[in-house]
């Protein structure tokens, strides 16, 4: 697969809350440089990345993330980020499912919760993160059905907050068990550009990573 490929389909990441302006700015770099498909920074750092890559012909779109990482905050909560994050230049959505309201079978509240995230976003792209180690398959499944019935455009693995990322595993299932219009990212512990590839040949159709991106730039940097 050709690396431009790969490189187009990554969300370069960095999320951990210690991030200075400084670093976000050079991942901003780096995606531009790249032609990552978006970054995907805090909500803090929405308005100034989008202001500082307007207007570049490199441009790449600003993803943020709401609801972060436990999914726990209620649903006013979330729209409310997500609008905020909108008003401030966000083309994309990352939101957390509410995990516990899973487990207790409330599935047409998770769906409601999306779909009122989904209006906040003003037809920007919405994600749904659903913390694959939480789940068991049948509530993995569950959820591919539900983020098919809504209005929601992909599924995502994990934060990469939790207990663990992405697996194969989990983006096959994803892949088999959600509609084919709506996509699969796979996010969490991307570690290499085989992996990469293999999520890619599994159906993912994003890659939420800090590391694909490290990875290209530390082979320029020893030649290869």
């Amino acid at each position: 697969m050709e690396l431009q490929k790969i490189l187009s389909l990554v969300d370069h990441t960095l999320l951990k809350p210690e991030a200075t302006w400084a670093q976000i700015r050079d991942i901003c770099d780096d995606a531009m440089k790249y032609h990552t498909a978006t970054v995907c920074i805090p909500a803090s750092y929405v308005r100034a990345c989008h202001d500082y890559m307007a207007g570049r012909p490199d441009r790449v779109g600003v993803c943020t993330v709401i609801g972060f990482p436990t999914g726990y905050s209620t649903t006013a909560a979330k729209v409310f980020e997500a609008a905020d994050a909108v008003k401030n230049g966000a083309d994309e959505i990352d939101m957390v499912i509410n995990i516990g309201m899973l487990k207790d079978g409330r599935d047409d509240e998770v769906l409601a919760e999306i779909n009122a995230v989904k209006a906040a976003c003003e037809g920007r792209v919405l994600k749904v993160i659903i913390e694959t180690c939480l789940l068991t398959k049948e509530e993995k499944v569950r959820m591919c059905a539900i983020v098919s019935r809504s209005d929601a455009d992909f599924i995502k693995t994990s934060t990469g907050f939790s207990t663990a990322g992405a697996t194969f595993e989990d983006v096959a299932l994803l892949r088999e068990h959600t509609d084919a219009h709506k996509g699969v990212k796979a996010a969490g512990g991307i570690a290499s550009l085989a992996d990469a590839e293999r999520f890619i040949e599994l159906g993912a159709g994003r890659l939420g990573t800090s590391r694909i991106v490290k990875l290209v730039k530390n082979e320029e940097a020893s030649g290869y």
